[in-house]
């Protein structure tokens, strides 16, 4: 077998390329990265010693894929993952667009040229923001809770399902991954090659750079452990927001799953966490102070823009269609991110290095 995977030093892609290493030692895994993100360069040792090859290349640049060996699939592992990427005053919208969507142009083109699958990592971001923000909720035990109440189609207190409305708006950064999606899955049916969409919730794990933006588990336990300031904003600054997060384990093995399926695990699946590994900005903060001491949290009201207050992916057909299941509880994947930050004091700062 012989993968390629884009964006192979992020965190997603060097956990997925060193993952599947260790559990294939005869398959050839290779991949690009454009070391756009601060400390991306950091994944380049612990992949050269697993004998994983990386080229730099950016999918944004047609001619980066030429010279590439044929592979029998591509991971696509490289985006711009900020939900607030072209209004955040540090990435354009030409960029964002350029990144997410010209980016998938070019992989997709690849795919077609050498007939190899495509498992394209898409995001919960991509679902309807009016209709999430009108979803029945209340606030339990310091976390915004499911309610009865008139759930929408592909919505329920399990979460979101692959049904749920799409419509706009979605940010910026979801409507670059919906249209990728789309153009993937059209490509499926005019060349024939395998498309596997998997629109992934928060992943989250001990390697992992984290902002306030994206890698929110990850941020919240190193900032906290370094007592930088933290802030709840929006939805009376409480910190009820609730998300769910995914170890890259889970993910990874679902991955293998569709991969050795080949075109007949083709489509769109939901990969997430759930409920049982849901949790808020309050809830974790209390895990923190646990684990690290008290620190005062400051309180805004303010509301960024897209900010949702429950996001919470359902992924029962993932898990009935390749009886697949995460097995990292939410808690093992609190409890590594907070020991490598204390081999790793330095790692939040990384991904600032350079800007």
């Amino acid at each position: 077998m012989r993968i390629l995977i884009t964006g192979i030093c992020g965190f997603t892609g060097s956990e997925l390329a060193l993952g599947l290493r260790r559990r294939d030692g005869q398959a050839e895994i290779s991949g690009i990265d454009s070391f756009v993100r601060p400390g991306s360069e950091t994944s380049l040792a612990r992949l050269g010693r697993a004998g994983i090859g990386v080229r730099h290349g950016d999918v944004r640049c047609a001619s980066d894929f030429e010279g590439l060996p044929a592979c029998d699939w591509v991971i696509d592992a490289a985006a711009n993952p900020s939900v607030l990427a072209g209004i955040d005053g540090r990435t354009s919208t030409r960029q964002l667009v350029e990144h997410n969507l010209l980016g998938t142009v070019n992989v997709l083109e690849f795919c077609r040229q050498h007939g190899a699958g495509l498992v394209l990592l898409s995001t919960s971001r991509v679902y309807s923001i009016a209709m999430m923000a009108a979803l029945p909720l209340a606030v339990r035990d310091n976390a915004f809770a499911p309610v009865e109440g008139s759930w929408p189609a592909g919505a329920s207190p399990q979460g979101i399902t692959e049904a749920f409305s799409t419509a706009a708006p979605v940010s910026l950064y979801g409507a670059t991954k919906l249209a990728s999606e789309a153009l993937a899955l059209e490509y499926h049916d005019a060349f024939g090659i395998p498309v596997v969409i998997n629109r992934c919730g928060v992943l989250a794990g001990p390697g992992q750079f984290g902002t306030a933006e994206q890698g929110i588990f990850s941020y919240w336990i190193r900032s906290w452990a370094l007592a930088r300031t933290l802030r709840y904003l929006g939805f009376g600054g409480m910190g009820h927001q609730v998300r769910d997060a995914l170890h890259p384990a889970d993910l990874l093995d679902l991955v293998q799953r569709q991969i050795a399926r080949g075109s007949s695990a083709s489509g769109i699946w939901n990969v997430a966490g759930g409920p049982a590994n849901a949790m808020s900005l309050a809830q974790l903060s209390r895990w923190c102070a646990g684990e690290f001491g008290e620190r005062p949290v400051e309180s805004s009201a303010s509301e960024r823009k897209w900010d949702l207050p429950w996001m919470v992916l359902d992924s029962r057909r993932a898990r009935a269609e390749f009886e697949w299941q995460p097995v990292v509880p939410l808690g093992e994947i609190l409890h590594q991110i907070a020991e490598h930050h204390r081999g790793h004091p330095e790692w939040l700062d990384l991904s600032r290095a350079h800007g």
